[in-house]
């Protein structure tokens, strides 16, 4: 068949349609929000928010008297606040290329770099989940080292569909060289044929290069909640919008330790709760700090997720020993000034992603606006007439969200 003139459309939905085939994590994940955003009929700018409810909980009443409760719904945001873009340079004998070849030589190269950043974007919220089984550093090489996982998710009472489970290289090859002694010829034929882990104890397992890393900061010592936390303290209508609460630590070995985003603790004597029963789960409450800390004096006030809700319908903590968490110990994942790579398993309402098409800009012509299974690109030419050379670029507009840390956890091996 005889080449023509590509046009911008033409160009637009062939990008568009190798985005959507190379992002992973993206993929994953809750994408029901984009209709949230209305129906602009010229697209989106940044800035563009929507509030999501948070579920509320209840207890169950004993006996035939009835026992009225608030309805106190929590809500969080999701702003579309990403934009990312690649830019195209053709000159018009380029542009006579067979769009095949077109998308061989230069469309698909460029929408595997946006789709790494994307799904890289999509893992970075790892940071924001408190679970973390296993132990920091050690590979996953067993069924047995991934079987935490799906078990802690089971703790935490969350649907057994829609489980992901999404590894850095290492881990997955790890993974890998078990599933070739299994005895159950479909899964030793994929992991040793095709490099395949496929699912895993219900949970679709993949691979991924930008499964992010996680470094810790230099606290040490004996680290100790500094003053008066009860179950007085703080109550869940406080803190329904955020679940971030603000504790003050000591003990710190030098005066100006610091705690890293992202890190995970926990403090004895507070177990984690079944979120349904509200009965008490025999480890302990895991913790994630939500902002970077710099000690002054060997002390300092860290943000966490989530917050310790004591008693009620919201109850996720159950204490232990003490009425009151001043002087407990801190314990923290991991080694100090350490990476991890931070291995997901969760359940796709977890996290959100909204990809919203675009505004086409006033005095712009021809511009291309192509939407596909929930991912919407636009593509804007820009043509120099001197050299002949037609300029093109293509911009994706999206928010993402931790919505609901709790229907994940992070995954490493065991010792």
């Amino acid at each position: 068949m005889a080449n023509s003139i590509l046009t911008i459309d033409v160009i637009a939905k062939e990008a568009l349609m190798v985005l959507e085939n190379e992002l992973v994590a993206a993929k994953r994940v809750h994408r029901g929000l984009e209709s949230e955003f209305g129906n602009g009929r010229n697209g989106y700018q940044t800035g563009a928010t929507v509030t999501i409810k948070r579920p509320t909980d209840f207890t169950v009443r004993s006996g035939s008297n009835a026992s009225v409760q608030d309805v106190v719904e929590g809500s969080t945001t999701i702003t579309v606040d990403q934009q990312k873009g690649v830019d195209f340079a053709f000159t018009s004998q380029e542009l006579t290329l067979n769009i095949k070849d077109l998308s061989e030589r230069v469309i698909k190269p460029a929408m595997v770099q946006l789709a790494n950043r994307i799904d890289s974007d999509v893992l970075a919220l790892a940071s924001k989940v408190p679970n973390w089984v296993g132990t920091p550093g050690q590979l996953i090489n067993s069924f047995q080292d991934f079987a935490p996982a799906p078990q802690r998710l089971d703790e935490q009472a969350v649907m057994s569909d829609g489980r992901t489970a999404i590894l850095s290289p290492a881990d997955h090859w790890g993974m890998l060289g078990t599933q070739t002694n299994l005895y159950i010829q479909g899964a030793a034929n994929d992991a040793y044929r095709k490099g395949d882990l496929g699912r895993i104890g219900g949970v679709d397992t993949f691979m991924s290069q930008n499964v992010q890393t996680l470094t810790t900061g230099s606290r040490a010592g004996s680290i100790l909640i500094d003053l008066s936390i009860t179950a007085a303290t703080i109550d869940y209508a406080a803190v329904k919008d955020s679940m971030i609460q603000t504790i003050h630590m000591d003990g710190f070995a030098t005066a100006t330790d610091t705690v890293k985003a992202g890190e995970v603790f926990t403090i004895a004597g507070v177990y984690a709760v079944n979120p349904v029963t509200k009965t008490r789960l025999p480890w302990l409450k895991q913790f994630t700090v939500v902002a970077d800390a710099v000690c002054t004096s060997n002390e300092t006030d860290v943000q966490i997720y989530p917050a310790i809700i004591w008693s009620g319908a919201f109850k996720n903590v159950d204490v232990v020993g003490t009425a009151d968490l001043n002087n407990q110990a801190v314990t923290f994942m991991g080694s100090a000034g350490t990476s991890y790579a931070q291995n997901l398993a969760f359940h796709k309402n977890a996290f959100a992603l909204a990809i919203v098409p675009m505004v086409s800009p006033p005095g712009a012509v021809d511009v291309a606006r192509e939407s596909y299974k929930g991912v919407s690109v636009r593509m804007i030419p820009f043509y120099n007439g001197s050299s002949d050379v037609s300029t093109l670029r293509l911009d994706v507009l999206y928010g993402l969200k931790a919505i609901d840390p709790r229907l994940a956890t992070r995954i490493s091996g065991t010792a």
